[in-house]
């Protein structure tokens, strides 16, 4: 049972709702909530949505602000909000929390969240981890160091000479630039994301994703990846938060899982009690979409399974 709808917000702005139930609703074991990353959008996710539902969970994502049906149009692409737009993001995510509490309450919610998802997801947990039994995190990043620190600075200059809603081929070519180098001869530019042709060509064809994003986005996210990275704020995460790390050790937005390794590991600082930690030999950056699928799929329902 796949449905479609629109909710509003706490900003009274709508966002676009995917839904995904298993055929026996009185048997629902969890729900998961999906935050997909930058530049897609949450039908994307189909196929895995499915592959839980067969399993007997909920399945909920929406498409973030800037992003697919949300953004409604291309030319609304790219953009997350005029100020705050990572912190709204993250609300926007709440409230669709909060809708699924109230259909099913009486379930508990994981929240999986991929790439820019997953720094949204690592922020909403150290706000809200009391909303969520478990976190799953795949192609995640560390640290953006002194390019993120520039990359922001920039993004501010070029607000300041043009607007937020500008875009910005120079801030993309810095963030993502580099990433098809290991895979040369080049088939497309997205060669990174996975080793399965199909799905990225999936990708390239889609008019919803690759797009050219805004100055204000760049800024706003660059912003909430140094924020999620840092120390003091990852320390209020929930020591019973359960986190499940997940990526491919090809994946160049984890730096070859070294990002992800980073994170594991400030987790285990921050004093939390279950953090666990899977690279998958060979894999690219959207393990949920590679040769190796159906392992990914099954390694993390059996983690959902202990975490229930």
């Amino acid at each position: 049972m796949n449905k479609e709808y629109k909710i509003k917000t706490t900003d009274n702005q709508e966002i676009h709702i995917y839904e995904w139930i298993p055929e026996d609703v009185h048997n629902i074991i969890a729900v998961i909530q999906i935050a997909h990353g930058m530049a897609e959008h949450a039908a994307r996710y189909e196929e895995f949505a499915s592959f839980l539902t067969k399993h007997g969970y909920a399945v909920f994502a929406n498409d973030h602000k800037g992003h697919g049906k949300t953004a409604g149009t291309l030319e609304n692409l790219g953009y997350f909000a005029d100020e705050n737009g990572f912190q709204q993001v993250v609300d926007d995510m709440r409230s669709l929390t909060d809708k699924i509490n109230e259909r099913f309450p009486d379930k508990e919610v994981f929240l999986f969240g991929h790439s820019m998802g997953s720094f949204l997801s690592r922020y909403y947990a150290i706000e809200n981890s009391s909303k969520i039994k478990g976190l799953i995190l795949s192609g995640t990043a560390g640290h953006p160091g002194m390019l993120g620190k520039v990359g922001k600075m920039l993004s501010s200059i070029i607000i300041s000479f043009n607007n937020r809603k500008s875009q910005t081929p120079l801030m993309t070519k810095l963030s993502f630039g580099a990433f098809n180098n290991a895979f040369k001869p080049n088939r497309t530019e997205y060669d990174w994301l996975s080793r399965d042709n199909k799905e990225v060509d999936k990708y390239v064809n889609d008019l919803f994703c690759g797009t050219i994003f805004t100055a204000g986005f760049y800024n706003d996210l660059l912003g909430g990846l140094l924020f999620v990275n840092d120390q003091k704020e990852i320390n209020k995460t929930s020591k019973d938060l359960p986190v499940y790390l997940i990526a491919g050790d090809n994946d160049p937005v984890s730096e070859n899982g070294k990002g992800v390794t980073e994170v594991y590991e400030k987790y285990k600082k921050a004093g939390l009690k279950d953090v666990q930690i899977k690279l998958y030999p060979s894999a690219r950056h959207e393990i949920l979409n590679e040769n190796n699928k159906a392992e990914v799929y099954y390694d993390i329902l059996n983690w959902l399974e202990k975490h229930l």
